[in-house]
């Protein structure tokens, strides 16, 4: 039961956060997923997560009747165990109570705050589509996003990975979603250009410093540089 309680909360989280990334891209563009993109991206991610028709619609119509909180976007950016470059996407509403808590969470598990533009030249902004891997042959799913004008596409058993330029990357998520359907995600991604290897200790204080990070509610996204062993990740998840 109390495992199921920590699931249950995760959970709720979650769709607060996902629901606040609604709201907010509503708000910013048209509060139509079919003319605003990241407002459709935002839609994809929650139903990704059986988030409620209900709860989706509920935070279109927040953001439609003006009665939305206002939230400030920030990236933070700093270091990690090991020397591992960590960027920090949030939305907040409270920007020194955030500042504050980051700060705290990057110190205490052995990391530390940066200014902002200190490691994200290690990262391409780019745009990430994925797909289940039974949609389609590593090589269909090659064809179809190079004519769709992606730059890259990673597949493996997991599924189908395809980037794209921040400039076309919503073009190609709709040329690819005519020819396979939504995807299971679409978003824009930091996505690293070269990965630092860490050891057991250092990857566990590191992969400890990210997931309180994503326990914080005004964070929405945690993104990072390294590589830890098969043999950590399994005694983590055991």
């Amino acid at each position: 039961m109390h495992r199921k309680g920590r699931q249950d909360a995760a959970k709720s989280k979650l769709f607060g956060k996902l629901a606040r990334e609604i709201t907010v891209a509503a708000k910013l563009g048209m509060p139509d997923p079919a003319m605003n993109a990241r407002l459709r991206a935002a839609v994809i991610a929650a139903r990704a997560e059986n988030m409620a028709k209900d709860s989706i619609e509920r935070a279109i119509k927040k953001a439609a009747g003006g009665d939305a909180e206002t939230y400030d976007e920030i990236r933070y950016e700093g270091y990690g165990p090991g020397g591992v470059a960590v960027i920090v996407e949030v939305m907040t509403d409270n920007r020194n109570r955030t500042a504050s808590d980051v700060r705290a969470t990057f110190t205490k598990h052995g990391g530390n705050l940066a200014e902002t533009g200190a490691v994200s030249f290690m990262f391409d902004h780019v745009g990430v589509i994925e797909y289940d891997a039974k949609v389609a042959s590593a090589d269909a799913m090659l064809d179809a996003a190079i004519e769709a004008g992606a730059d890259d596409v990673v597949s493996n058993e997991g599924g189908h990975e395809i980037y794209a330029g921040q400039a076309n990357f919503h073009e190609v998520a709709k040329a690819l979603e005519q020819k396979f359907g939504e995807p299971r995600k679409a978003t824009l991604t930091w996505k690293p250009q070269n990965t630092v290897a860490v050891d057991d200790d250092k990857g566990e204080k590191l992969l400890k410093l990210i997931e309180t990070l994503n326990e914080h509610d005004d964070v929405q996204n945690v993104y990072a540089n390294f590589e830890v062993s098969d043999a950590l990740v399994q005694k983590l998840s055991a």
